[in-house]
């Protein structure tokens, strides 16, 4: 693996990792969407976020495994392309690109219309463009500058949860005002615990499956962690466990407050602080919704501008691409990012009709099949030299294969239910990738990256 003897400084903290993790994946799902697995599935719903988190502690936990065998890696990519090959390397990098060019423009075109709640009179467009480039500016300082500011957006997100978590635990037994305490009554008064049948809650898995997505992101970080062979597997860990906290406590806690069936199209946060009575709800979940899409929105660049480096340095992106600045940042693939950025956030404004949905079902998409690479990637690197007394899945391949099955079966039913248009356009974008392969047809050899190792 060359890296054009220019590295990553080393500046990410174990704390910083975790944030960064916690905040791909505790975003605006939890906040707003959250409302619509509960639709699918009503109070059996924390059963699926209950699945959906085992399913991806084990593909972190393959991640971890091949990171610590893996020492040079700076990305997820090159965990996967010393065994599944080249083509399996540049297929996910460049799709994994695409899919957070995609979100980082989706978010920042609704951090805009969430500062449009206080600023009124500023065009949404002027207010994306400054959201762009401050956050553009500041990806170009070191990497921990970028950590530091994911761990405290990601802080307000996780203390809201938290609150919410002891306010509404404590209504659940003692009541506010004029509304009694409820307990757990309303998790089977309105249709039963499973109201929706397991139909209901097999269809609220897609949601719940791509809520989670961004968790991978402790592997972009892979080759700016500090201490990676320690870090990396704690936060795999600790990561999961505080997903299926921060997830599955307070969805129990809102459909226990509110019948499941009166939570509506609105935030189930801000549906359940109305009920209740406190005030300035709107402009509280207002701003926890702006950190949310604020958080992505930053670990967007960092993701593009990390893996268009990567796969620069590798040979499979131009070469341009893999000069770091004298922050050790890869300053050049940032600003390419953020370009395609700006012609997404256009798109996203300006479009007609449901153009920008159909291509926001690449990342749904993508994500699953990045989860899908890693886990076949894990189980053919035990076919490798394997040491028993360095980090390791104690129960390979028995939890790999469970949760590669599962994506498997969850992929297919997103085939089923999603629109066919944004599903061919994924589809046709995916294809595309694959031939620019075969056409660019990068000449760096196997042997000449292998002995570089």
């Amino acid at each position: 693996m060359s890296r054009d003897k220019q590295e990553l400084a080393r500046s990410l903290k174990e704390r910083h990792i975790m944030m960064i993790a916690l905040g791909g994946a505790i975003g605006a799902g939890i906040f707003k969407g959250s409302s619509s697995s509960i639709t699918m599935a009503g109070p059996s719903v924390v059963f699926a976020y209950l699945l959906g988190g085992i399913i991806l502690l084990f593909v972190m936990q393959g991640l971890a495994e091949m990171a610590v065998r893996n020492t040079r890696a700076v990305t997820f990519r090159d965990l996967l392309e010393p065994i599944l090959g080249r083509f399996a390397g540049y297929f996910a990098g460049w799709i994994y690109w695409i899919t957070w060019v995609l979100v980082m423009a989706a978010e920042i075109a609704a951090a805009a219309v969430f500062l449009s709640h206080w600023f009124t009179t500023v065009p949404l467009w002027v207010m994306a463009l400054i959201v762009s480039i401050a956050l553009t500016v500041l990806n170009l300082f070191q990497a921990n500058v970028f950590g530091e500011t994911e761990f405290w957006l990601t802080g307000v997100k996780i203390i809201t949860l938290v609150m919410f978590i002891l306010i509404g635990g404590l209504l659940l037994f003692t009541g506010f005002g004029d509304h009694p305490a409820t307990g757990f009554q309303h998790l089977t008064d309105a249709g039963g615990f499973f109201p929706n049948g397991l139909s209901g809650l097999a269809q609220s898995m897609l949601v719940v499956m791509l809520s989670f997505g961004g968790t991978e992101m402790i592997g972009m970080t892979l080759g700016e962690t500090q201490d990676a062979s320690v870090t990396i597997p704690r936060a795999a860990r600790g990561v999961i466990y505080r997903v299926l906290v921060f997830y599955i406590l307070p969805i129990l806690i809102i459909t226990a407050l509110v019948p499941w069936n009166q939570l509506g199209e609105d935030s189930p946060f801000v549906s359940v602080f109305s009920a209740i009575g406190i005030p300035y709800v709107g402009d509280i979940m207002n701003f926890v919704m702006l950190t949310a899409v604020l958080s992505a929105a930053n670990t967007g660049m960092y993701a593009t501008s990390r893996m268009l480096f990567t796969q620069a340095t590798d040979g499979e992106a131009p070469r341009y691409f893999a000069k770091l600045s004298k922050n050790k940042v890869p300053a050049r693939a940032l600003l390419a990012s953020t370009a395609f950025l700006y012609i997404s956030v256009i798109i996203a404004f300006f479009a007609k009709g449901h153009t920008f949905d159909y291509l926001m079902v690449i990342p749904g998409y993508s994500i699953m099949i990045t989860w899908m690479l890693l886990l076949v990637a894990h189980l053919k690197s035990r076919q490798n030299v394997f040491d028993a007394h360095e980090y390791h899945v104690k129960a390979f391949p028995v939890t790999t294969w469970i949760a590669l099955i599962a994506l498997v079966v969850i992929f297919l039913a997103v085939v089923a239910t999603s629109p066919v248009p944004g599903t061919l356009v994924a589809l046709l974008v995916m294809v595309l990738v694959a031939m620019s392969y075969q056409l660019l047809n990068p000449r760096k050899s196997t042997d000449a990256r292998n002995s570089a190792m």
